[in-house]
């Protein structure tokens, strides 16, 4: 039960990008089509689920027990650089179109603050390995859905009447913030 709540803390209640404001690079950048944006999604989520896998392994199997854990964000960062690179590859020769849909975000995976403030959180929180993985992977699960919103929200707007001074960046903000409003809602739920 306890790794249910922790799913849904990270995926809707505590939403890495509308509660924390990690990883908006990418939400705002690839946030202009359904297809682009879910698949950025998918791949984020895939990244956060194995970083927090193996982060929790390198810090409570390693850095822990050998009193190295001031070396964890060199740790942490040399994991997230290495699954992105690996994401890239597979995406590279999987599929072209969404490699180049995705373009200069994809290799902004590995600074994306999120990933690193995931496995930052897992540490802080002292999850158990269990935890971590449902922690992960509810983080990529609520970075999806919102940058997913974000995109059909965004594919909407373009058909919208929206006046010439609110065009482009400054609609979007004003979305990004009433959506993180809307998220707001739910943290009174647990």
């Amino acid at each position: 039960m306890e790794v249910i709540l922790i799913f849904i803390s990270a995926a809707i209640i505590n939403n890495f990008v509308l509660s924390y404001f990690l990883g908006i690079c990418p939400f705002i950048g690839v946030s202009n089509k359904i297809s682009s944006a879910f698949s950025m999604g998918i791949a984020t989520t895939f990244v956060l689920t194995v970083t927090a896998i193996v982060s929790w392994l390198i810090y409570f199997m390693i850095l822990l027990p050998f009193k190295l854990e001031f070396l964890q964000y060199v740790a942490f960062i040399l994991v997230i650089a290495s699954l992105v690179q690996l994401v890239e590859m597979v995406i590279k020769k999987v599929s072209q179109p969404l490699y180049r849909a995705l373009g200069i975000f994809l290799p902004l995976i590995t600074t994306n603050c999120a990933i690193l403030g995931l496995a930052l959180f897992i540490v802080l929180r002292n999850y158990s390995f269990i935890e971590s993985i449902f922690f992960g992977l509810g983080a990529g699960t609520g970075f999806t859905m919102a940058i997913t919103i974000m995109a059909g929200i965004r594919e909407e707007l373009e058909l919208a009447n929206v006046p010439d001074a609110f065009k482009g960046a400054p609609i979007t903000l004003i979305v990004a913030g009433i959506l993180a409003l809307a998220f707001m809602g739910f943290s009174g739920l647990l």
